[in-house]
């Protein structure tokens, strides 16, 4: 999967949700429970994992996303992207300031061995 590079260099939080629903406006942030703010190694790690997770096809159930990252500057103040995950119909959607239309819709196989990594370190921190 690609992430947008300067973003993902300028990154120094990611925070982890839990999304509960779609957002009534696109481009909004996913609504949900903040469930982790991962600093550091953890951001890096987990970066690291989303932008080796390997291509799939699109599978159809509707997006209906689990879990997102937002992740942040030093500033803190607007998020650089967010990135919501739907393991069923292996998409993901991104948007925010650093993410190029070319980015916004990439599918992922969520059979692989990166995206079942993802999805524990997503349960663990927003369960």
């Amino acid at each position: 999967m690609q992430l947008p590079a300067e973003a993902v260099a300028a990154t120094v939080l990611l925070e982890v949700v839990r999304i509960s629903e779609l957002p009534t406006k696109r481009g909004t942030p996913y609504p949900g429970r903040v469930g982790a703010h991962w600093i550091g190694s953890e951001a890096v790690d987990a970066l690291a994992l989303i932008e080796g997770l390997p291509g799939s096809e699109q599978h159809r159930c509707g997006f209906s996303p689990g879990w997102g990252v937002r992740a942040y500057a030093d500033t803190l103040d607007l998020a650089l992207f967010e990135a919501a995950f739907c393991f069923s119909c292996h998409e993901v959607r991104m948007h925010g300031t650093a993410v190029p239309s070319a980015l916004a819709t990439q599918f992922f196989d969520a059979g692989a061995p990166q995206a079942h990594a993802l999805l524990a370190l997503f349960r663990e921190a927003a369960p």
